[in-house]
């Protein structure tokens, strides 16, 4: 989600009040909540270009269409209209007009698959009049970055001018990528450690199931999760496996240093997107600014640079998972049921541990540098990333029986892991899939995957 952060505008007055926000985050198991956000990227259904954000058929009147006829609130910037909001959900627009449901946070997964289906739904009911179709995958397969449309908001000219002075593929990043996520809560500054220890050594196992972005302007790429490589070259202060989560004494102190030291994009006065891009926001805290003279960052300010910092998996008042490829509707619901069992059952969380505890730096960064190439056949302590992918959709599956969440026919959230035992199973990834398809039925074109797999 990319809207101006919702917390009050109060001084911050010293480092410790940055460790309270993200200790006030603690929440006791009974209110420990879901929350899924998806991207997908909208096309043209006549010739698959992505639309624009103004005219007939572009997303500004998608918007309007959408909060008209469902009830959802328009945010804008300035005058025009950026995202929706309704029910504690919102939906917003990432840099080229991908289109992101940050949903509500709900108690199980059978509520998250329903938000998502009615999303879905939702967008259809307009963007078909429109002659507009999406697509859920991780990386754009047919367009160059020159073909992309850009979204009027500030944050992203601000970040669009800064990205290639720090890496060489931060605005394919911007304009060519879609994630799915999930948003996960802890107990404790104990509980968070934990869950961030797993989350963080296995998330190149969810990358590894989720592979699906294996094309670039129409031809294949070389990767199955081109997405997950385009991170490595995005921008190193604000991205990676954050080593420092797994060092003795790491807890929500160190990672306000992280955050300290990550340098800034904006700041949010008064409606406006001031470019502070590289700056320090320890100066700004100090209010020894220049574009800002005077002005001392707020706690609004703060939780809005929380958002800034990219890693695999980011703290907030929440974890997030960030190392999923977007998908087609079933995988979307499967990305929390992997999460899920892993980390909100204690039995699980201990034995998901006792896989990676072990675990050295090397591994782990051998695991991040070779999953968006090889998937889920890059070898790994004599045999491959399958097998632990095996594993952890194991553990999970025992998680989410003992979380014991049925939907009106009695099932578990069990039910939403089929897809990724079935790509485990088949030792064949999303990516995989498209690539045999290239080469085959589609006779060497992309252009059948916005049929086929389209929402």
């Amino acid at each position: 989600m990319s809207i101006p952060s919702a917390v009050k505008s109060t001084p911050i007055a010293g480092r410790q009040q940055l460790v309270d926000y993200l200790a006030a985050g603690e929440k006791p198991r009974e209110a420990w909540r879901i929350g899924t956000e998806h991207e997908k990227f909208g096309f043209r259904t006549d010739d698959l270009r992505p639309p624009a954000y103004e005219g007939e058929r572009g997303i500004r009147a998608l918007l309007e269409g959408i909060a008209a006829q469902h009830g959802w609130e328009i945010a804008r910037e300035g005058e025009l209209p950026v995202a929706l909001i309704r029910d504690k959900a919102n939906i917003t627009l990432e840099p080229a007009g991908q289109l992101e449901l940050s949903g509500a946070p709900l108690e199980t997964i059978h509520q998250t698959c329903s938000e998502v289906n009615a999303h879905l739904a939702e967008v259809r009911s307009i963007a078909d009049g429109m002659g507009l179709g999406f697509l859920g995958m991780g990386f754009q397969p047919k367009w160059s970055r020159e073909q992309m449309p850009w979204m009027p908001k500030g944050r992203y000219r601000i970040m669009r001018q800064y990205m290639p002075r720090v890496g060489a593929l931060g605005l394919d990043m911007m304009t060519r990528t879609c994630t799915v996520q999930v948003n996960l809560d802890f107990s404790s500054e104990a509980d968070m450690i934990r869950k961030f220890r797993v989350s963080l050594a296995l998330q190149p196992i969810a990358t590894a199931l989720f592979a699906d972005s294996p094309f670039t302007e129409g031809r294949p790429n070389g990767y199955q999760s081109y997405r997950s490589h385009i991170w490595t070259d995005t921008d190193a202060d604000r991205t990676g496996m954050l080593d420092f989560v797994f060092a003795d004494g790491f807890g929500y102190e160190r990672y306000v240093d992280y955050i300290l030291d990550v340098p800034m994009y904006f700041s949010y006065q008064d409606g406006k997107y001031i470019d502070l891009a590289g700056q320090d926001f320890k100066r700004f805290m100090a209010g020894e600014l220049a574009a800002l003279p005077g002005t001392r960052a707020t706690m609004k300010d703060y939780a809005d640079h929380l958002t800034t910092a990219f890693p695999e998996v980011r703290l907030k008042q929440y974890l997030e998972m960030r190392g999923a490829d977007g998908g087609p509707w079933g995988r979307l619901c499967a990305l929390p049921a992997l999460w899920v069992g892993l980390l909100y059952d204690d039995e699980a969380l201990d034995a998901a541990w006792d896989l990676v505890k072990d675990f050295t730096h090397a591994e782990r960064h051998a695991l991040r540098d070779g999953v968006p190439k090889h998937a889920l056949k890059l070898p790994f302590r004599g045999g491959s990333v399958r097998d632990l992918a095996r594993e952890a959709l194991k553990i999970a599956a025992h998680g989410l029986k003992r979380r014991a969440r049925l939907n009106a026919g009695g099932a578990d959230e069990r039910i939403f892991l089929q897809p990724l035992i079935e790509i485990v199973e088949a030792n064949q990834t999303p990516a995989e899939r498209k690539l045999e398809l290239f080469h085959g039925a589609w006779g060497g074109s992309v252009d059948p995957v916005f049929r086929e797999f389209a929402y």
